[in-house]
């Protein structure tokens, strides 16, 4: 099987269930590196609505996240462990200590120190929400002195307003679903977050409003731990397959996710 055709295959979640595992030629050491213990462990953040989520700690998730998990593991032929965390933070912290061998995050440069990147699969937006009454209209008002914006703690939003920001305060809550709590608890002025997980707290608190735009766009890749190059590579190309072949479009479709993209092919 040649390499145009490695990955042909869709999981059952994603397409056609039954065809063959992909050819590990010129890459032996995927397969060692993706699940050195005989399971793929893949943590899951139930933190980001894009992703994933679940009703309740006793169902399992499920979500674009998910999906691509499953067939990973469909790919390598090895029984899959879904690892759930609450936060991205926590997530970063579990791939650091190897304690995940694949990780669905957002690309930013310091987490980069501590795990090897796909390309982005989806992108979604960083939104930022007021009160109905505040006197911020724009993205650009948000960074004055005096201004405290609530962020989930080691967040993509988290990491890239601690660069951007000049001026403006940030106040870290523990995940990133309680920013919308921390700021109406605390009086904060903003809060920062998906803009889907924003617009979801903006119909159940009332009262508030998102700014028009976004500050940043926020790209979504397949992470593993740092040092394991050959798993990051096969990974690339696992990301690059279920792009070109509609199965990461089709997964937003079905989990009914609005204000995501399909990240452009990477550049050959």
């Amino acid at each position: 099987m040649d390499a145009k055709r490695r990955l042909v295959c869709h999981a059952a979640a994603l397409a056609v269930a039954g065809c063959s595992a992909p050819s590990w030629s010129g890459n032996a050491s995927a397969p060692a590196e993706l699940a050195p213990n005989g399971r793929l462990r893949a943590a899951i953040n139930v933190g980001n609505p894009i992703l994933a989520s679940r009703r309740s700690t006793e169902d399992p998730p499920t979500g674009v996240s998910v999906d691509l998990a499953r067939e990973v593991a469909r790919q390598l032929g090895v029984e899959l462990d879904l690892v759930v965390f609450s936060s991205a933070g926590n997530v970063v912290q579990a791939v650091k200590a190897q304690q995940v061998d694949v990780a669905f995050v957002a690309l930013d440069p310091v987490r980069a120190a501590d795990m090897e990147y796909t390309p982005p699969y989806v992108v979604i937006e960083g939104a930022y929400l007021v009160r109905q009454d505040s006197p911020v209209r724009s993205n650009e008002e948000v960074d004055r002195p005096g201004t405290r914006v609530a962020v989930g703690r080691g967040s993509a939003y988290d990491l890239y307003l601690t660069r951007a920001l000049q001026a403006a305060t940030l106040v870290r809550a523990p995940t990133s679903p309680a920013v919308v709590d921390l700021f109406l608890a605390q009086q904060l002025e903003v809060a920062a977050g998906v803009r889907q997980q924003l617009e979801a707290d903006a119909r159940r608190v009332g009262g508030v409003r998102l700014l028009p735009g976004r500050f940043m766009v926020i790209e979504q890749a397949i992470g593993v731990p740092k040092g394991r190059r050959n798993a990051q590579a096969w990974l690339a190309t696992f990301v690059e397959d279920m792009k070109a072949r509609g199965s990461v479009a089709a997964a937003l479709a079905r989990h009914r996710i609005e204000g995501a993209a399909v990240a452009p092919a990477a550049p050959r």
